[in-house]
Order: C-alpha cells, then structure tokens, then sequence
C-alpha cells in the first residue's frame, strides 16, 4: 500500500531536495542526478494513487506535477538517460499522463540498449494513436522482466490493444496487472476496465465479483463517478437487471455502498434501461430508487418518471403510467429529464391514437395509411441517442 495522501507541496519539496540536495551525504551531486528521474516519478506514482482513495487534492495538483517533471527532464544533462532505470521512469512518466517529447527524445539517442528501445517506442506509438507500431513494439516486451510499476502500466496498455481483437488476453493481462500492483491508481484503472471487459463477454459471474471488489475498494476513487455511468448501463444489458428472480444479486452488489450512493446508482440504471428500452430493469431499479428516496423528493421524483417512462409502453401500464407522467412537477427535473417526460408524454399521445384508428377502420372507416403502426412500437427519441452514446463508449474504450 502506498503512504496517506500527499499534497502538491509536499510532492513539490520532495523533488526539490533530490535535485539540490548539498553534497556531502551518501551520495555525490552527480549520484543524485543521475537518480533525479526515478525519484521524480515514484513521486508522481505516490500522488496518483492517491486518486484511486479519493484524493480531489492530488487529482489536480498532478497536472502541475506532471509540468513540473517536464520541466526537469528536459533540462537533465543526456548522460542521465544512459541509465535504463531512467529510459524507463521515462516511459512511466509518459504513460501516467506526461508529454510524449521526452520520449521523442530519447527515441533518437544510440546508446538505448535494444529490450528499452522497443519500450520506448512501443509507448510512444500508444499516446500517439498509433495502434499497430504500438501492438508492433510492445509485443516484444517481457513483462516478468520489468520493474512491477512498469509491468503494470505496460500490461495495462498491452490490454487496451487486445480487447477488440482478443477480450480473453486482454482480461487475462487485466487480471496479471491487478496482482502485481494492489492497492494502486494502475490496479483501479484495470479493475475499472476488466469490469466492463466482462460485461461485454457476457460473464455475469466475473462481473459481479470484480464489481463488489470495486465497489468496496475503489468507491471513492476520482473516477468512481464515470464508472458508475458505465456501470448502469453495462447492467442493463445483463440478466440480473432484467430478470425480476436475479435482480438480488444486483442489491448484493450495490449493498456495498452507503444509501445515498445505491440510491443513485440504481437511478442510473433506470434511466439507462429507459433510454435502451429495457422495461423490466427500468422498472425494478426505478421502485428501488424510490425505496431508498424517502425524505430526497428531487430523487423520488426521477424515480417516479423512469418507471412511468418504462410501463406506458405495456398494455396494463399504461393508463397508470401515463397518469404519473402528468403528476409530475417539471421544476424537479434536470435538463435532460425535463426533455424524456415530454418525449413520454408525446409516446403516449402517439399510443393513444393508434387503438382509435384501428377501431374506426374496423368500422369501416378510413383505412390505416401504408406503414402506418397497428400496435405499440414508436420508441423514444432518446433510446436512439443512447444508443449512439453507446456506440461513442465502445469506440472510445477500444482505444
């Protein structure tokens, strides 16, 4: 485990005393620079995962870090970077967020030994989008032959590069990473990404252990929140969101989190679940949500509209549904919610119109025009957003 959290000036000073230290301790002005990199970077890595504990603090202040790193390295004397131990904080560095131009730098000197060289490059074509020199490069690599800091971050992109051509490796690379770093910002990461790896493999028993692990772990984590975006929408595509028998293995999972934060989950998930026309999940997790609501009227009235947005597209749901949708009061919705009660409310009308139709060509009235619906089937205009929005997640992970 990593020490308590560690401010920016602390961070500050610990690189400042590497790199002015006076001479006349254990080691020479020239030992300390030549360790200056190494130093550098272990201090960045303490910062960072920092992040994974919650830490708003350090999250913003490694921006100024990360510059302040930059700074150094590029005024570092090149015989600092003879040493491997520095070629590779250097890739360690770049892949935690820094500017790729050190590694530029380095690409081009001689004296890099030929393993570093392939790490050097392999990292570089990865930041800059170049996936094939990137799979090219870094295949070559031993991982058992790095430091674990660098196994790790070098697994953790050796899996982004795999997951869309071979998800097994890349949730076997996910798994050697969180082994080998616990406890650190790079095993969240892999914990997070595995995740939604497994969802999308359709393995609904790994799923569910690794998030009650991130879930108890990681819950306070910087990135906790867009995990529990995805999270919610990578549940309604699985079973025990859907299927009323397995929905308390989702409450197992969710038990994890304090009252306020299940309640908000399961509001994602309901409003994902509306958006992919999901019916059954919208309306398991929408009555959950306003179990846990209670007093929060903000939050049981987005409970209320998921489930009405949900049953009015059932034959015994409707009536009901459509009921709840007027009783909403508009000046508790957000933006967005504002916007899916109207689209409900349209969906209805369009509903209620079709029986009528059909009825009066039954009578022997005007037919129905040519492709006009006989039955319930006019989706919400947001259910195709969030499938586009879907898609943009996809894209973006496989990178």
């Amino acid at each position: 485990m990593r020490p308590p959290a560690l401010s920016f000036a602390l961070a500050a000073l610990l690189i400042a005393s590497t790199a002015h230290a006076e001479p006349g301790g254990p080691q020479t002005g020239e030992d300390r620079m030549q360790a200056l990199p190494v130093e550098m970077v272990r201090t960045l890595q303490i910062m960072q995962d920092q992040v994974a504990t919650g830490s708003t603090t350090a999250h913003v202040a490694q921006r100024t870090l990360l510059g302040h790193i930059d700074e150094r390295f590029a005024a570092l004397d090149m015989k600092v970077w003879d040493s491997s131990k520095n070629v590779r904080a250097a890739v360690v560095f770049v892949l935690s967020g820094g500017r790729p131009h050190i590694l530029r730098k380095l690409a081009s000197l001689n004296a890099i030994g030929a393993s570093d060289r392939s790490l050097v490059q392999g990292a570089l074509a990865y930041v800059e989008g170049r996936e094939g020199d990137a799979k090219h490069y870094l295949a070559e690599i031993d991982l058992a032959s790095l430091p674990p800091a660098l196994a790790g971050q070098v697994a953790l992109v050796q899996s982004a590069l795999t997951v869309r051509d071979d998800p097994a490796k890349s949730v076997e690379l996910l798994d050697y990473v969180r082994l080998l770093v616990p406890g650190t910002l790079i095993e969240e990461a892999a914990l997070r990404r595995e995740i939604f790896v497994v969802s999308q493999m359709g393995n609904v028993g790994k799923f569910e252990a690794l998030s009650r692990q991130y879930l108890r772990r990681f819950r306070s984590s910087v990135y906790a929140g867009n995990f529990r975006q995805r999270f919610a929408t990578a549940l309604s595509h699985l079973d025990f969101a859907k299927d009323q028998q397995q929905f308390p293995r989702l409450v197992a999972i969710l038990s994890e989190l304090d009252v306020d934060s299940q309640r908000d989950l399961y509001l994602l998930i309901a409003r994902s679940a509306v958006d992919q026309g999901q019916t059954k999940a919208a309306i398991l997790a929408s009555d959950k949500a306003y179990e846990l609501a209670t007093s929060d009227i903000p939050s049981a009235t987005r409970a209320k509209l998921y489930k009405a947005a949900a049953v009015i597209v059932t034959a015994e749901g409707f009536e009901n549904g459509v009921a709840e949708l007027r009783k909403i009061d508009r000046e508790l919705l957000s933006q967005s919610d504002a916007a899916l009660l109207e689209s409900a409310l349209s969906l209805a009308g369009t509903i209620r119109k079709v029986p009528e139709k059909v009825a009066t060509a039954a009578a022997g009235g005007p037919p129905l025009a040519a492709g006009e619906p006989s039955q319930i089937e006019v989706p919400l205009p947001a259910i195709s957003r969030a499938q586009k929005a879907l898609e943009r997640v996809d894209q973006l992970f496989r990178k």
